[in-house]
């Protein structure tokens, strides 16, 4: 549903300190409630400063839908710190003009749908596996479940095969490297010039090291194959560096790590943390759980789901949409005004941070009544309140959506239909607050007791 654009009218936002310290320690202790409170205390559009960052926060979703809409034209990619960088060095989510355009037409091709629809399979088998090794009344971590699940899925659709016994440490690499980025992107670090080696760039280093030689191996390996069976391979990584742009060239080693790594920090890290609200959701929420094992009993009939179940499986997609506007991995979306930047119908001054947070809009009452409450069915097709464009962002918009939006949603839906054919993982009923690092994490471990259901037919 459109909604009118308004005015953009800034007003100043709370007294911070002076430069070029700002706002920072107040963003930096709790980053969800500062932006909630602008929102809540000073309106759609409000100046604040980010250390020594001019910034201006959007609420509203005409003026959030012009900023995504502009991003490649009218405002700049934010360079969000060194560290994020040494994750995804100079890859297509980094790259600007001509150069993100090259990369975006070589990248984009692994992600489309065809290719989901190959790598399905792989996603209901990775799930399947799982959760046949638990065990009734075991209790298990669902966040370390849900990332040992979708990690399997990345490497083997991204590299072609499991690893074997480097996916825990791989794994591990990627958590540090992630905990480091988010510590970063809330303090000083920000700030930091890369030569200055805090202990958490330290440790980052460190597990970017891990990533990078597993991933440089790969490459030589496939590069050092006999001349066809590179073409004749179906994972990612292949894709990647068989992939030629309009002038016949290839994406360079570098290039191929660079995409491939974030391929897998974003693959990995962001559907295993919406499945892990999920299910923490869904253990609250009994009718919601039973509706979802309805479903998955009447579609699938037993029977494994597959990617042509997914437009049925109506109940389980709406579950993933509502979890991930709860809990949106990604929670904070910055863009760096060019000279010349409007938003409705305003200047907006060259080198202005603009900031919109897919958290505090996600959970805006005037978008979403009961906006704290889990309710999938605010997404039924005759929901009567209509959920206005670019309320719901969680893989941002315009030109720069996400490439692995659709790679995300139908793996998050599979998995789920998967897990809930053979148990239900029940929580204590305590509340669990997010952990604010560069996605958002439970703050505690969540302990889950596997109950099975009736498995007949599941094969």
């Amino acid at each position: 549903m459109p909604l009118t654009a308004p005015p953009l009218q800034p007003v100043r936002g709370p007294r911070g300190l002076p430069r070029p310290l700002g706002h920072l320690f107040s963003f930096g202790r709790d980053p969800l409630g500062f932006m909630t409170r602008l929102r809540d205390e000073f309106g759609d559009a409000v100046t604040w400063s980010l250390g020594p960052r001019r910034s201006l926060f959007l609420s509203h979703p005409q003026h959030i839908m012009e900023l995504l809409a502009g991003r490649e034209h009218t405002f700049d990619i934010l360079d969000i710190g060194w560290a994020f960088k040494q994750i995804t060095g100079r890859s297509v989510i980094l790259s600007t003009g001509a150069d993100w355009r090259r990369k975006r037409s070589l990248v984009q091709p692994t992600v489309r749908p065809r290719q989901v629809r190959a790598y399905a399979e792989t996603m209901v088998e990775c799930a399947g596996a799982a959760a046949d090794a638990w065990r009734e009344g075991e209790r298990i971590d669902v966040r370390e479940q849900m990332a040992l699940i979708t990690q399997r899925v990345v490497l083997r659709t991204l590299f072609g095969n499991d690893l074997g016994e480097q996916t825990r440490a791989l794994g591990d690499a990627m958590e540090t490297a992630e905990r480091a980025v988010g510590a970063e992107l809330r303090g000083l670090g920000l700030f930091l010039p890369g030569w200055v080696r805090t202990p958490s760039r330290r440790a980052l280093l460190g597990a970017v090291a891990i990533i990078d030689a597993e991933v440089h191996r790969l490459i030589e390996a496939r590069l050092s194959a006999p001349p066809g069976e590179m073409e004749q391979r179906d994972d990612l990584l292949s894709r990647l560096l068989s992939a030629r742009d309009e002038e016949g060239e290839p994406l360079s080693p570098k290039e191929v790590r660079d995409e491939a790594v974030t391929l897998w920090a974003a693959g990995h890290e962001t559907t295993s943390t919406a499945l892990t609200w999920t299910v923490h959701l869904l253990s609250r929420t009994p009718q919601a759980r039973a509706r979802l094992e309805a479903e998955v009993d009447q579609v699938l009939a037993g029977r494994p789901p597959t990617v042509d179940d997914y437009d049925r499986l109506v109940w389980t997609q709406q579950i993933v949409k509502e979890s991930l506007r709860l809990y949106p991995p990604a929670w904070l979306l910055p863009a760096v005004a060019r000279p010349g930047a409007t938003l409705g119908g305003t200047r907006v001054p060259a080198g202005t941070t603009v900031w919109c947070s897919q958290w505090t809009t996600h959970r805006d009452p005037r978008w979403f009544p009961r906006p704290d409450e889990f309710r999938p069915q605010r997404w039924d097709a005759d929901a009567p309140d209509a959920v206005p464009d670019h309320a719901w962002f969680p893989f941002g918009g315009g030109q720069r959506t996400c490439l692995g939006a659709r790679f995300a949603q139908v793996e998050a839906a599979l998995i789920l239909a998967t897990l809930a054919q053979r148990c239900r993982l029940d929580l204590p009923a305590a509340e669990v607050a997010p952990r604010v690092t560069l996605l958002l994490q439970p703050e505690a471990p969540l302990l889950a007791t596997v109950r099975g259901r009736a498995r007949a037919g599941v094969h």
